[in-house]
């Protein structure tokens, strides 16, 4: 038997589609109920789905009157507020193609994806670096005022036409921009399904913030395309106060980066009596952290596993659960294999790298501007993950670890070869090579080793590393050493940096 799981292809995506049509259909058949609440100890600021709704249409009208027409690009530079959410509906509704990104990016990172992309404008908010440049920018004072605006059509075409785009860190070193189709909303009903159990009735709280993407998936427009309450932590929210909003505000699912989950139970967890169940994604969720929280809320986590390029697509769910050893299942609907280096399925119980069938409505259209980048991803008609795995005769998939040198920071995947790009550039450093190490037991940081004349203040390197690289991104160690571990053809062994 190979490792290969096929049950029979998804349900068709609809024609003419839109992603924010399908997103705020079912919020129609309950305009009064509470499509969002953003949450805090001494109160919510509550949407409705009528109020939601006319926000995104609002928006899409005031995006189309600065002169956009649908296909143009638009960059979101925008902080932790509901305008995230609420900007990046009212694009798609309009045809407009939003590039949401991390409101940490430094001003050097921006323009990088301003030079790439050319988006023809750009949302603001205060504070949020962007460069100065020729692109037309839009501040709050004018996409807030844009909430009250006349509804827009819903811009209805071709599901596999682009919708939106993201940036993910790639083994280049220059993150690529990842183009996904309307239909990739589609494909997340499996997700429903086979890893949140969620329905109408579900009041779920994502503990990140507005502009991650996996609140922006898991936290916000899957509620919503289900009818349900999307519950999200005000800014600035400490993890401890996280139980206390949950019980406060009847939370029935709870979504978080394991690394919220281990900050949580540092200090007293109250009764949950409403919570069914817990998920965690964004990294690998130790089984220590799974059976704590179980002994101290008597729920379940369900992990789930996937990346930018097609979001997650094995998971455990109620019903499908883990024994802890292994990620989960494929969730029913998609086509899943783990290839050899001739991109043929491995037998049962051999390891293998996790690849995803081509016709996945999930999976990207591509890498931007980067067609050989792509195709490099692909062997046939198999996406390949580049991360290794084994999976057993009843389809529980056991994760290996990377394929590569990808490293994970609070669960947000991070190439070595981006951070040590902005590093080599540091008056002092003559070489630098960065991996991820574990500090305490499931805790694992950014260490950077380098060489130079002489060792450089630690303090100086972070105020260095953080005019050049994102908060998450940027290292939490420095070493000096004498040379970097390399193999017989030159290459920085970074797994030996540790050593």
């Amino acid at each position: 038997m190979l490792s290969v799981f096929d049950e029979g292809p998804y349900a068709p995506c609809p024609t003419p589609f839109n992603l924010a049509a399908h997103v705020l259909a079912a919020g129609t058949q309950t305009p009064d109920k509470i499509a969002l609440a953003v949450v805090k100890p001494t109160g919510a600021q509550r949407w409705s789905y009528a109020k939601l709704t006319q926000a995104v249409l609002g928006t899409a009208t005031g995006l189309l009157e600065t002169g956009l027409r649908p296909g143009d690009l638009m960059l979101m530079r925008l902080g932790n507020t509901v305008d995230f959410p609420i900007a990046y509906l009212g694009a798609i509704a309009a045809g407009i193609i939003p590039v949401p990104t991390s409101s940490q990016l430094t001003e050097r990172e921006v323009s990088a994806i301003i030079d790439h992309l050319e988006p023809k404008a750009i949302l603001r908010a205060d504070g949020v670096a962007c460069p100065d440049g020729a692109t037309p920018v839009f501040g709050p004072e004018v996409y807030q005022a844009w909430h009250k605006l006349p509804a827009a059509g819903f811009q209805m075409g071709d599901p596999d036409r682009l919708a939106y785009v993201i940036y993910t860190s790639g083994t280049s070193g220059t993150p690529p921009a990842v183009g996904h189709a309307h239909r990739a909303i589609w494909a997340r009903q499996m997700m429903m399904q086979d890893w949140y159990a969620l329905g109408p009735e579900d009041r779920l709280l994502h503990a990140g913030a507005f502009n991650w993407t996996y609140t922006l998936g898991t936290g916000l427009m899957d509620p919503w395309t289900k009818g349900a309450t999307a519950l999200i932590p005000a800014a600035g929210t400490d993890p401890s106060q996280i139980p206390l909003l949950l019980a406060r505000n009847d939370a029935s699912v709870f979504a978080a980066a394991p690394g919220v989950y281990r900050q949580i139970l540092k200090g007293p967890v109250q009764a949950l009596p409403k919570l069914r169940h817990g998920l965690a994604a964004g990294e690998k969720l130790p089984q220590s952290l799974r059976e704590q929280w179980r002994d101290v809320t008597g729920t379940e986590i369900y992990e789930a596993y996937g990346m930018s390029e097609c979001s997650t697509f094995i998971s455990s769910a109620p019903g499908r659960p883990s024994d802890g050893r292994h990620l989960g299942r494929p969730q029913r609907g998609r086509r899943i294999a783990l290839l050899n280096e001739d991109g043929a399925p491995v037998p049962l119980g051999t390891e293998g790298v996790i690849s995803v069938h081509r016709s996945d409505p999930g999976l990207m259209l591509g890498y931007i501007g980067a067609d050989a980048a792509t195709a490099e991803k692909f062997s046939g008609d198999w996406f390949l993950t580049g991360d290794r795995g084994e999976m057993e005769p009843d389809g529980q998939i056991a994760y290996l670890g990377r394929a590569d040198d990808m490293m994970n920071a609070g669960g947000f995947r991070v190439s070595p070869l981006e951070v040590e790009a902005a590093l080599a550039a540091v008056p002092g450093i003559s070489e630098v090579a960065v991996t991820d190490v574990e500090i305490k037991p499931d805790v694992r940081v950014i260490a950077a080793y380098y060489t130079g004349p002489e060792p450089l203040n630690e303090d100086w390197l972070t105020s260095e590393a953080e005019k050049r690289l994102a908060r998450y991104k940027q290292p939490r160690l420095y070493r000096h050493v004498d040379s970097l571990p390399r193999n017989p053809n030159g290459k920085i062994l970074r797994r030996k940096l540790g050593a």
